[in-house]
This record gives structure tokens, sequence and C-alpha cells, in this order.
């Protein structure tokens, strides 16, 4: 089952992030952030953008968000996207149905641009998003060091919708999800 996240799931995202931030380069944070920062950072993207959870008999098995992908107003109507997968629930589908729902759920809110960053080769995440119709969009060259070594990361884009001119204003992930559209929306995610 699809549902919003809550302060509640901090320590089942601990569990499936902390081994990407110490194994991993999925992410370029070093130190795994401790439950209470991730119980933080859950409800404050609540605020604006939606954090939702794939969950199978009371057990959270993944969990996608997307946040703001940079700070200038201008950028209002394009998210960062990500998503996290328990080890023993991957290659189940899990995720495409899970992302696919975050997608949708961004396009409800009027952004026009989805965005995922992609520390390469990272062949795995580059084949779901491009399956998820994301396409190239370019290459930071040596942009992050972790783990004794530097790493490329790529841009990959999808777009939501065609763009207004002007654009309406983003409706915030707090009001969305009290619409009937957004109910319905996750009502066919199950």
């Amino acid at each position: 089952m699809i549902r919003i996240a809550t302060g509640a799931d901090a320590d089942a995202f601990h569990a499936i992030y902390a081994p990407h931030v110490l194994e991993g380069v999925a992410t370029f944070e070093t130190v795994p952030p401790g439950v209470h920062a991730m119980r933080e950072r859950v409800l404050t993207r609540l605020e604006h953008y939606p954090w939702l959870v794939w969950e199978e008999a009371g057990a959270v098995l993944a969990y996608a968000y997307a946040s703001r992908f940079r700070e200038r107003a201008a950028y209002d109507w394009i998210a960062e996207t990500s998503i996290y997968v328990r080890p023993d629930a991957q290659r189940r589908g899990i995720a495409r149905r899970l992302y696919g729902t975050l997608l949708e759920t961004l396009r409800l809110q009027g952004l026009h641009q989805a965005m995922g960053v992609i520390t390469l080769p990272g062949a795995t995440s580059v084949a779901a998003h491009e399956a998820m119709g994301f396409s190239a969009a370019g290459v930071w060259r040596q942009a992050g060091y972790k783990l004794g070594q530097w790493w490329d990361v790529g841009v990959w884009q999808k777009t939501l919708s065609d763009p207004a001119n002007p654009p309406a204003p983003v409706i915030p992930f707090r009001d969305l999800c009290e619409q009937p559209v957004w109910q319905m929306l996750l009502a066919r995610s199950d």
C-alpha cells in the first residue's frame, strides 16, 4: 500500500538509508543523519512536497520523496526526486509504482519538471529513471568525493506537464493531499 509518510516512519527510513550513506554513493552524505534528523526531514518536506511510503504488513519497504531543486523563485516548478527501496524488496515493481505515484503527485501540484540526480555509473538507477520517462540532461564531472574517489553525477529530467505562460502557483502538498483528485490517485495506486 502507498501512503503519506509520517514522523513515526523515521526509524524505518533511517534503517533503509544508513547503508547508502555508509557503503554506497546513491547519496553523498557521509554520516548517517540519525532518526531525529530523518523525522525532521519528513515533517519539513511534507509542507510543500510529497514523501510517500510503500508499506506491507506494517513494514516500510520503500520511500520516495521530492524536494526543492534550487532556491531561486524561478525554479518553483521543478523538483528533485529520490527513492530508496529495502534490498529484500527490490525487483518486485515497488519502485516503479511508488515513483510513478510520486511523479503524478508532482504533476497534480502543478510542477512542470522532475529531476533525478544520479551518481554515475549508476546503471540500475539510470535504467529505472529512463523506464519512467526521464532522459539524460547533463553530467557534473567529479562532483563529489566519497569512499576514496571522485564521482560524476548525472542529471535526468522528466517533463510532467506542458508549461503554462504564466504558470499557476504550485499547490503545496499539504493542500493537495486533502483534495479528492489526490485521494483518487492514492486509491488507484494500491
